[in-house]
């Protein structure tokens, strides 16, 4: 087993604000990707007062092998009181910018579009000054439910390409990379206004020039904004970390990114897809649309 270098430790948190940030999420009864997927950022986040919200969940209909996220449990049937719930947290939690984001829910017709509106409007109506990211799945391709989305005007469109093209059938055996790319490509053309986001792991076994040629791709469909992290393996189950990637890799990619017209580029071992997402307050005052 490849031993976990020192640039991937974390800093302890603030155990008082940890415990009130996940005391608000127990009291409305919601869950969050940083607790479903075992992010090794939970406690830096929770202690800033910040947190990804998993709508939808927490069952995923897809088993894709790097991911913790439970997909054994059958999905429920869509709770109408989520988005008002959400909408509360977001206010008792005094969020500036709130990231939502979902399980792919196959076994819906629109995969899920319409509770991500209801979502975007409950915050809307309740916190009118934050802003919002939404970090969905790729709806099997559905361009509708696409549609219907970006029609709530949420102010970043996330999807996560997660990986290279050579490793797609590996690490996510029911996407299509020519699908992400498909969707982010659509999403400026459906709403140019909207900044759209994707995010990229590491350490899988893939190389240095497969990782610049997503990065490339990324940008041919006027991806603004990229995350690259490294790859943690959740269980023993889960797929094998071949490479722990040094800091100054990332410190390259994110200089690469930035010469091929990126907004912004987060790239560290620690980052994740919604870290310091805050920051893209800052960016649309820079770059506004």
């Amino acid at each position: 087993m490849t031993v976990k270098p020192q640039w991937l430790r974390v800093k302890a948190p603030q155990w008082e604000r940890v415990g009130n940030v996940k005391e608000i999420l127990r009291d409305l009864s919601l869950n969050t990707v940083c607790e479903e997927a075992s992010c090794p950022n939970i406690g830096e986040c929770f202690s800033a007062g910040t947190a990804t919200f998993l709508i939808m969940g927490p069952a995923c209909t897809r088993a894709c092998p790097y991911c913790d996220i439970d997909f054994e449990k059958k999905p429920q049937a869509l709770d109408p009181t989520e988005p008002q719930r959400l909408a509360q947290a977001v206010q008792r939690l005094k969020l500036n910018h709130v990231v939502i984001t979902s399980v792919n829910r196959d076994d819906l017709p629109d995969g899920g579009a319409s509770q991500f509106v209801e979502c975007i409007q409950a915050v809307r109506s309740t916190m009118p000054d934050t802003t919002i990211e939404v970090l969905i799945p790729d709806l099997c391709g559905n361009w509708q439910a696409l549609e219907i989305i970006l029609a709530a005007k949420p102010d970043v469109l996330n999807h996560n390409t997660e990986t290279v093209k050579r490793l797609y059938r590996k690490v996510r055996p029911q996407g299509k990379y020519d699908r992400t790319l498909e969707l982010l490509q659509r999403s400026r053309e459906i709403a140019p206004g909207v900044y759209t986001k994707s995010g990229i792991m590491v350490g899988l076994g893939e190389t240095d020039a497969e990782i610049r040629e997503a990065m490339q791709d990324l940008r041919a469909v006027g991806c603004d904004i990229l995350t690259v992290g490294q790859y943690l393996q959740p269980t023993q189950k889960h797929l094998n970390v071949e490479s722990f990637v040094p800091p100054e890799q990332f410190d390259a990619w994110r200089e690469f990114g930035e010469s091929l017209g990126f907004l912004q580029v987060v790239a560290s071992p620690l980052t994740r897809s919604s870290y310091h997402a805050e920051q893209v307050r800052e960016l649309i005052k820079l770059y506004p649309r």
